[in-house]
């Protein structure tokens, strides 16, 4: 029966069936076969989505969607060119900056892209940087948004293990701060080689406008992670209070966004919330499958007694799973299927759950900027009329960059766990 539920959820992937449907699809399939009471479906679906912190995941799915398209975003990225375009290559550091600043607001690898693209990329071609290398930079640089805080896979992943959302939150720091940091090394060695040019100096009383243009942009993360940090409110309120913050400066600060405009953003998050919940509540169905048939522990007992109890080569061998899954799979949907798949395997090592956590929200984060399924790339592809192929060639040395911060985290936990340890 194990073999019938992977087996015929691989099938129903190569098919093409939406992740959803293919996940329900195979649960089903095992249930009709074994006699089991059908009546378990419903009830089981609606225990997954049943969880308070799930809350959270419409909430910031809207947050986001307002920041990026209510001219917030745009401010940060004018204030981040402001203050950083004199170095020679540096529109590039400010594509990776903007995108680490706009990632702890809008919690989405895709909405990250959206909004850096779309303000940089036309600039950054006049300036005369490869458009190519552009694209390829800001997608990369996507695929930090839902490392650094908040993040809706994050806040899946807690709902799954059962660890705190805060704690998690804490642990993306660092590796989103490494991240950036590899991609803008990276960025400034190509401006050098490529002789990028550097933008010429902004007035201090220019950059001070640009600065308090921007402040009730840069505010959002400060409310929201000072105050679930701070104990004032929890994760799921935090993500109220983001949609909340975010209208008011949308519509009544900047008056970027009118209420026709705010009626599709609403629409657009509850169809993209509705299809996570939908996933969720079937891969509740499918985890059900997982553990009656034993299949977790199937595969920590043939990893361990694949490379026999040897940390380093398990570690290994599921970061590489993680990371061919993420190509192949969206992220929330990657995550809702293996998390439950691999945290016996984690158990048994003695692993810590809030540092496997970043492991595999890093590892499937990468998959975004990594064809097939790479959404970053189409995004990027989408705003600037290049193929695929033309942004998939320039992000290869990036995409390896970022794997290398993946091993550095999986192997010294001690940068994952350090933050959540002081609280």
């Amino acid at each position: 029966m194990g073999l019938l539920l992977t087996g015929s959820f691989l099938l129903f992937m190569i098919l093409g069936v939406p992740i959803g449907l293919a996940i329900g699809a195979s649960s089903l399939l095992v249930l009709v076969v074994s006699g089991l009471p059908l009546e378990m479906v419903p009830q089981t679906m609606f225990a997954g989505t049943s969880s308070f912190a799930l809350v959270a995941v419409p909430f910031f799915i809207l947050a986001g969607d307002v920041l990026s398209r209510g001219g917030i975003s745009e401010r940060i990225v004018s204030f981040a060119e402001a203050s950083l375009g004199r170095i020679r290559g540096g529109l590039s550091i400010v594509s990776t900056v903007a995108s680490m600043f706009i990632s702890a607001i809008s919690g989405s690898g895709a909405a990250t892209t959206a909004a850096v693209g779309t303000a940089l990329l036309p600039q950054l071609e006049e300036k005369g940087y490869d458009v190519d290398f552009s694209a390829a930079l800001i997608a990369a640089a996507g695929t930090i948004g839902v490392v650094i805080p908040p993040s809706v896979p994050m806040v899946l992943y807690a709902v799954i293990s059962g660890v705190s959302v805060a704690k998690l939150f804490l642990a993306g720091f660092i590796p989103g701060a490494l991240m950036g940091l590899g991609l803008i090394l990276y960025s400034l060695h190509i401006a050098r080689k490529r002789n990028y040019p550097a933008c010429p100096p902004v007035p201090s009383a220019e950059k001070r406008r640009l600065f308090l243009d921007a402040l009730w942009g840069l505010m959002t993360p400060v409310i929201i992670l000072g105050g679930i940090f701070t104990g004032f409110f929890t994760p799921s309120e935090a993500a109220a209070i983001a949609v909340v913050y975010s209208l008011l400066v949308a519509l009544f600060v900047y008056r970027t966004l009118d209420w026709k405009g705010l009626y599709r953003l609403v629409i657009n998050a509850g169809v993209t919330s509705s299809l996570i919940m939908f996933i969720i509540a079937t891969a509740k169905l499918f985890g059900w499958g997982l553990a009656f048939y034993q299949i977790p522990e199937t595969v920590a007992r043939t990893l361990l007694g694949f490379v026999g109890n040897q940390p380093l080569l398990i570690y290994l061998a599921i970061t590489i799973f993680i990371l061919m899954a993420g190509m192949f799979m969206e992220t929330a949907s990657a995550l809702i299927i293996l998390t439950p798949l691999f945290l016996p395997t984690i158990q048994q090592l003695g692993g810590d759950l809030i540092h496997f956590g970043l492991v595999i929200t890093v590892g499937l984060a990468i998959g975004m900027a990594t064809p097939p399924v790479a959404i970053d790339i189409y995004v990027a592809s989408a705003i600037t009329g290049l193929s695929v192929e033309e942004i998939s060639r320039p992000i290869v040395p990036m995409v390896l960059i970022l794997v290398a911060v993946l091993l550095l985290l999986t192997y010294v936990p001690q940068l994952v766990l350090f933050l959540p340890g002081l609280f």
